[in-house]
């Protein structure tokens, strides 16, 4: 068995949460509370700009143009398609995608950013690349399972998102990323493979706190104490 097959076998557990979350469900179901939506948009605009940067840190550690331009193609990826599922997002919402930029960071958006950032900066290429892979990997296969139950028809509210993770281009993209891992993983030392793995996993688990944050519009509780009084 292939080490990203491993690690994705060993993190069936959060992806099986993560599927069964009230808002993937409500995704599916085509019906998630307006202020979920905003709060989830809000806060992954942040953690998208950091999604790059971290992209940036692994440009410096790769060793051949061919990696390059894999990490180049998904700076561009971020920065110009996935304003198309965000702006799904809005239109269900009724709210302008432009005015939704302003939002302070919430606990685990702030936490996910710093996991991945010192990863980057103190990891291997092997390593960001186990910390970044969740991010794409799970939301492939929240396309893919969402369009085996129901099969949207463009009517869905969110058939435009659906469609943007459950296509050719994201699996390609993301299976590239499995294989590259993989083939570090051969090369690397025993440790840095649990490093790898221990990135992973935890990537997996704040996948799931990122969707919980958004449909419970996590917010700094103290500051929101005081900002009620």
């Amino acid at each position: 068995m292939s080490f990203s097959s491993q690690l994705r076998q060993e993190a069936n557990y959060i992806y099986e949460a993560i599927f069964n979350h009230p808002f993937i469900k409500g995704i599916a179901e085509g019906n998630v509370p307006k202020e979920a939506l905003i709060h989830y948009v809000s806060q992954d605009y942040e953690y998208l700009t950091a999604f790059v940067r971290i992209y940036g840190a692994a440009l410096t550690k790769c060793r051949t143009r061919t990696e390059m331009e894999a990490f180049n193609a998904g700076i561009s990826t971020v920065l110009h398609s996935e304003v198309h599922p965000h702006n799904n997002f809005c239109e269900v919402a009724g709210v302008r995608y432009e005015d939704l930029h302003t939002e302070t960071l919430s606990p685990t958006a702030s936490h996910y950013i710093n996991h991945m950032t010192s990863v980057a900066h103190t990891g291997s290429l092997a390593e960001i690349i186990a910390v970044l892979l969740p991010c794409p990997w799970t939301y492939v296969e929240i396309g893919q399972r969402i369009t085996e139950q129901v099969n949207p028809s463009p009517s869905h509210p969110f058939y435009e998102w659906i469609q943007f993770y459950n296509n050719e281009e994201m699996n390609g993209t993301t299976q590239w990323f499995c294989n590259k891992l993989d083939e570090l993983a051969e090369q690397a030392t025993e440790e840095e493979r649990n490093r790898m793995k221990d990135h992973f996993i935890k990537s997996c688990e704040l996948e799931y706190l990122f969707w919980e944050m958004a449909y419970t519009q996590e917010k700094w509780p103290l500051s929101q104490l005081l900002l009620s009084k």
